[in-house]
């Protein structure tokens, strides 16, 4: 009889360092931390405007993240893409 030893696919949440584990999810105005590098950015138009929305990648663990600026909607902010 054999074992399967092909691991379990990890959840995005299991592989966040400490830092990103502790940075608040769709919050307008939540603080990012130190170790995310800033990288690419995009406008998107919306019925109120236009909001940018910024790439970031964590240096520590990879993870990749966007923060969405839009002042009209407090549930936008920092949100885990990849």
């Amino acid at each position: 009889m054999t074992q399967d030893t092909t691991p379990e696919p990890a959840s995005p949440q299991a592989e966040l360092c400490e830092s990103c584990a502790g940075v608040q999810q769709n919050w307008r105005r939540a603080k990012g931390h130190p170790e995310l590098m800033q990288g690419t950015h995009r406008t998107v138009q919306h019925k109120h405007g236009a909001v940018t929305i910024t790439k970031y990648r964590c240096e520590r663990c990879g993870t990749i993240w966007e923060y969405e600026n839009n002042k009209v909607n407090r549930h936008a902010g920092w949100s885990v893409i990849g």
